[in-house]
């Protein structure tokens, strides 16, 4: 499972790095990605996740490579995709922004004990995601004044106005969905691995 999985990323990340749309919005979208391996090889010892955790951050890590390759703006497929008027792939990204760092977050909290009462958890994690979500904003908007045009491609904005509220709302999207379709199973691997199995 561990070498399948690392074999998956590097794939993905030798194919995003060859010739992508623009060399500084690639390095920008993969560095998230490259954080979280170095974070999972850390701590695989001491805080082995559960697998639907490892899949999950997998599938997000995935996501980003597929924006740095193309720039957010321009992945295939989400051209015009519903009638749009934008590419929304970025917003693909910004649920998945929410949907799995909600699980990271609930794992965490669930295993250190940190909350009790599902309403307070369900609060916590919400807030968690949103605080991360908000943070990113912010450090688009960094990028944005240190390097002034060179951002247009990280940012993806595309001229929509509400661009970053929508961002941060579709996080939120990710967050709540996660916790509705996906706290049981994740609870029943938690108890398999808590346990041994």
């Amino acid at each position: 499972m561990r070498a399948l999985w690392i074999i998956i990323f590097t794939v993905f990340l030798v194919w995003s790095g060859i010739n992508p749309k623009d060399q500084f919005t690639w390095l920008l979208e993969v560095t998230p990605a490259l954080i979280a391996v170095i974070l999972l090889a850390i701590s695989f010892q001491s805080f082995k996740l559960t697998p639907i955790l490892y899949s999950l951050v997998l599938l997000h890590c995935i996501v980003l490579m597929i924006g740095g390759h193309y720039t957010y703006a321009e992945v295939p497929f989400f051209d015009g995709l519903f009638g749009a008027e934008r590419n929304n792939y970025d917003k693909v990204g910004h649920f998945f922004q929410g949907f799995v760092p909600a699980l990271v977050a609930r794992e965490i909290l669930l295993r250190r004990q940190v909350v009790n009462g599902s309403i307070w958890m369900g609060f916590i994690i919400i807030s968690i995601c949103l605080a991360f979500s908000a943070f990113y904003e912010l450090i688009e908007w960094w990028v944005a004044l240190a390097t002034g045009e060179n951002a247009e491609a990280f940012l993806g904005t595309q001229g929509y106005i509400w661009d970053t509220q929508s961002d941060m709302a579709m996080a939120l999207l990710g967050t709540i969905c996660s916790l509705l379709m996906l706290s049981r199973l994740h609870d029943n691997q938690l108890k398999n691995s808590l346990s041994g199995n």
